[in-house]
C-alpha cells in the first residue's frame, strides 16, 4: 500500500514536532482528468471529473478521521487544493505521518516550503 506512495525526502517522519506538509491526491484535477480521458479515448464530463475531485477530498477527510481523529492525534488541514493540483496542506506531528498512508487517496507527501525563482539577469 505505502510503496507507491512518493515521501519527499525532506519530510521528517521521525519529529516530535509538528510539521508542514503537502498531500497530492491520486485523484487528477478536473481539466487535467478531462484531457487524459480525451487523450485515451474515454467519455468524461466536466462535471464527473469536478465530483470526482470532491469525492477524493472526502474520502480523504474520512481517512484522517480515522487515522488521526479517533486516535487524538493533533493536526490542521490549513488548505484544501483543487484547480491545478488536487490535496490538501496540513499539519501534524511528523511521527504521526505513517498513519496517513493507510489513505488510499494519497500519491505523494512533499514537505511544505516556499520556493522562489531568481529571476535572470538583465541584458546590459
Amino acid at each position: 500500500m505505502t510503496s507507491a506512495i512518493h515521501i519527499d525526502p525532506e519530510v521528517d517522519m521521525n519529529s516530535e514536532k509538528m510539521v508542514e506538509i503537502i498531500i497530492h491526491f491520486k485523484t487528477q484535477p478536473a481539466k487535467v482528468a478531462i484531457a487524459i480521458a480525451e487523450m485515451s479515448g474515454l467519455p468524461l464530463t466536466l462535471d464527473q471529473a469536478k465530483q470526482d475531485v470532491e469525492e477524493s477530498h472526502s474520502r480523504f477527510q474520512e481517512d484522517v478521521e480515522r487515522y488521526l481523529g479517533q486516535n487524538q492525534i493533533p493536526y490542521s488541514i490549513n488548505h484544501t487544493y483543487k484547480t491545478v493540483f488536487n490535496g490538501v496542506s496540513m499539519k501534524l506531528p511528523g511521527k504521526e505521518i505513517i498513519r496517513l498512508l493507510q489513505s488510499n487517496e494519497i500519491a505523494a507527501i512533499y514537505a511544505n516550503k516556499e520556493i522562489k525563482l531568481i529571476p535572470p539577469p538583465k541584458p546590459k
